[in-house]
């Protein structure tokens, strides 16, 4: 992995606009290298959106952010440095894990060599060797998952984004998942988790952000937001959660076109 700055992902006043709709209203961050950001928020509140404007796949409307040391703007000079998962990880069918990955190996310019070693590590690593050449048609939601995890991973990132990583796992496989994610973070790697567990992010993060209607409403490690009631009582983070995001009753909402 190659250096980043101390600060691996930052954003000032970064903002998306779709028509009337402000999908993301002046977002802050400052996230150190090599920490686990949890970024939580209602459906509809921003955070797909957040994600892939510090990806480079969405432009923003004001604002600035860097991603590795670079801006935003030189989706060039990132590129290299990011991995990415989606909340539907885009793999072909007519592939074998196997050919899924060798694919994006060579669209990231990897050797061959190391790519295969690297590929058959990442296999092995959440259990999927077995099933390395079968069609990904043929797969659970679940395995689907991993190759796009895996596939995000394949060039040694060193900053990870991942949206909902253990959608459509079985506890085994999710904990797979988060086991790899705090192998990453103890590497190096900084990781902008988004997910709507409550209990990994609790698990794993070093610091949460939440987003309601665009905005930051809280940010801190777990235990400062689950000390947020007056008497200073430890709660849980789904109770904090809820509490700061259900100021205008919107906790479950449905996104608006153009606001994840």
């Amino acid at each position: 992995m190659t250096d980043v700055s101390e600060a691996a992902i930052t954003a000032d006043g970064l903002t998306k606009r779709y028509g009337d709709v402000e999908a993301v209203d002046g977002v802050d961050l400052s996230i150190s290298s090599g920490a686990v950001y949890g970024f939580l928020g209602p459906n509809g509140a921003g955070k797909t959106t957040t994600i892939e404007m510090l990806a480079t796949l969405v432009e923003p409307t004001a604002g600035t952010a860097t991603v590795a040391g670079h801006p935003i703007s030189d989706r060039d000079a990132i590129k290299p440095h990011i991995g990415y998962l989606p909340d539907e990880p885009p793999v072909y069918d007519a592939f074998s894990a196997r050919e899924q990955l060798e694919y994006v190996a060579v669209l990231r310019g990897l050797d061959d060599d190391r790519a295969a070693d690297r590929i058959d590590e990442l296999l092995a690593r959440v259990d999927l060797a077995a099933d390395a050449d079968r069609l990904i048609d043929d797969y659970s939601q679940g395995m689907r998952q991993k190759v796009g995890l895996l596939q995000a991973l394949l060039h040694d990132p060193d900053v990870l984004f991942l949206d909902e990583p253990t959608n459509g796992l079985d506890p085994r496989a999710a904990r797979e998942v988060v086991d790899l994610i705090d192998d990453l973070a103890t590497a190096g790697t900084t990781v902008f988790l988004s997910t709507h567990v409550l209990p990994v992010v609790e698990e794993l993060a070093d610091t949460v952000g939440v987003l309601h209607e665009g905005r930051i409403v809280a940010e801190g490690a777990p235990a400062e937001l689950k000390r947020r009631a007056d008497d200073g009582s430890e709660r849980s983070l789904e109770r904090a959660f809820l509490e700061v995001t259900d100021e205008s009753g919107v906790v479950g909402a449905t996104a608006a076109p153009g606001e994840r």
